[in-house]
């Protein structure tokens, strides 16, 4: 299924992504136009051409396919631009703004714990609202990111999901009347299989018409179980990525379950992390979800080729529209999705062979000792531990994941879902979703700016 929903996972300067929709507009020419020419000059393949009706019929569906495509290639996938940046006096906090800063951190009064601050993206240098992730070939954060399509060399995001359901729905609708086309044409053939063969079309007709055909089928099987995807993802108000999530807690939470824990192991070093079951938060309701995802409750404009999607609001900076998402409230707060992989956890913050054993070693190192024979002993601990600690690293690196040129990972490999998929199949870029599990550790890569103009906000 990964090449399927996904297309061929390869690098965004790889020769194949470029030939891709080259290869759509062959396949839609082949399909579209080649089996009218086949059945205007084929009389012998019954019932002959098609009827002016059924003519203006399925040229319409093709200029919508063709239209609903394009604008699936050409609108931009969506863009997070920086908050406007404080006064130039800002770059160096004040003692009032560290005060902010400190007693923010501190302040432990609010009895409901409160959502958490926007994430930054550290190779965008903007931030990083829910529910987006940073695009390996956009090269930037998308918003609402569903997949980057090869198909369309462009992201399924918010902003280009309406335009790639309407270019599935036309696309589909086609190949459905294709389909009935070509069966009519090869139910006579078999009907007339009796009669002398000068009487049928030529052989050059029948094997075009046999090419077609599978053609037709096969396009219709894939695009027919994208379709069915796609349509699934909007009326669950859930994208290919948020599944995948969704997949990968069940499958966490179950492992912790047959071991009588809720606990993580983070590191050899004794670093435990504590996981909770948390639902899927953006379910609002069918009706709901449709018409958040098209941008519009009028269900006419919802299936209109020419209708227009839902963008980025610009008006406030971080609120509105890609910025905040509704939740259904089934969880103990706000912004609890996605949930915590203890395995990223542990790559982008914990590291070998741990937080606990490194505050434990420092710890020791901060002593006074009374005697010469307790600095030996502490010093001879400290060794051991330290032979221990270059020990893991040395099995860690080499059970680590690596990447080869084309993206392909050699060694252990990373959680995968029922149908072989991580999120590198999808296009996100791994390593800026790294997430951290201290709140100092959230903060690391957040500009001083932003977290004063946070600070200030809460107060």
């Amino acid at each position: 299924m990964r090449g399927l929903k996904t297309g061929p996972s390869s690098s965004p300067s790889s020769g194949l992504q470029c030939l891709m929709i080259p290869g759509v507009c062959l396949l839609v020419s082949f399909l579209g136009y080649g089996s009218q020419l086949l059945f205007y000059n084929s009389p012998d393949l019954a019932p002959g051409p098609l009827t002016s009706r059924q003519t203006k019929i399925f040229n319409l569906l093709i200029l919508c396919l063709w239209w609903t495509y394009y604008k699936a290639v050409t609108v931009d996938p969506g863009r997070y631009y920086p908050f406007p940046p404080p006064p130039p006096s800002s770059t160096h906090p004040s003692p009032d703004d560290q005060k902010s800063l400190s007693s923010s951190k501190n302040n432990n009064n609010n009895p409901r714990p409160p959502p958490p601050p926007p994430r930054w993206c550290k190779k965008c240098n903007t931030p990083k609202p829910p529910r987006s992730h940073h695009c390996r070939h956009c090269g930037r954060c998308i918003p609402k990111m569903d997949h980057h399509c090869p198909w369309t060399a462009n992201c399924v995001s918010m902003q280009t999901f309406p335009y790639f359901l309407r270019f599935l729905l036309y696309t589909n609708l086609s190949l459905w009347m294709l389909a009935y086309f070509l069966g009519q044409r090869l139910a006579s053939i078999w009907a007339d299989r009796h009669l002398p063969a000068y009487l049928g079309p030529t052989l050059p007709h029948l094997i075009l018409l046999v090419i077609m055909s599978l053609t037709c089928l096969g396009a219709m099987a894939a695009l027919g179980i994208l379709l069915y995807t796609t349509v699934k993802g909007w009326v669950l108000n859930s994208t290919m990525i948020e599944d995948w999530e969704v997949e990968r807690h069940e499958a966490i939470l179950a492992r912790c379950r047959s071991d009588d824990s809720d606990y993580w192991g983070l590191d050899g070093g004794g670093g435990r992390l504590q996981l909770e079951a948390i639902e899927f938060p953006y379910d609002l309701g069918f009706f709901q979800n449709m018409a958040q995802a098209m941008g519009t409750r009028n269900v006419l404009l919802w299936f209109f080729p020419f209708a227009r999607g839902p963008v980025i609001s610009t008006t406030v900076p971080g609120k509105g529209t890609g910025w905040e998402w509704e939740e259904n409230g089934f969880n103990p707060r706000t912004g609890m999705w996605p949930p915590l992989d203890p395995e990223k956890a542990r790559r982008g913050n914990v590291g070998w062979p741990g937080a606990a054993e490194r505050v434990r070693i420092e710890e020791e190192q901060g002593r006074r000792y009374e005697t010469a024979e307790e600095r030996k002993a502490a010093f001879a601990e400290r060794q051991e531990a330290d032979l221990r600690r270059r020990r893991t690293q040395l099995i860690a690196e080499l059970e680590e994941v690596e990447e080869d040129e084309d993206g392909d990972w050699v060694g252990k490999p990373l959680w995968t879902n029922s149908e072989g998929d991580r999120l590198w199949d999808y296009g996100v870029d791994e390593e800026a979703d790294m997430v951290a599990v201290g709140e100092d550790d959230e903060d690391e890569d957040v500009p001083i700016a932003e977290l004063i103009r946070r600070r200030k906000k809460e107060a």
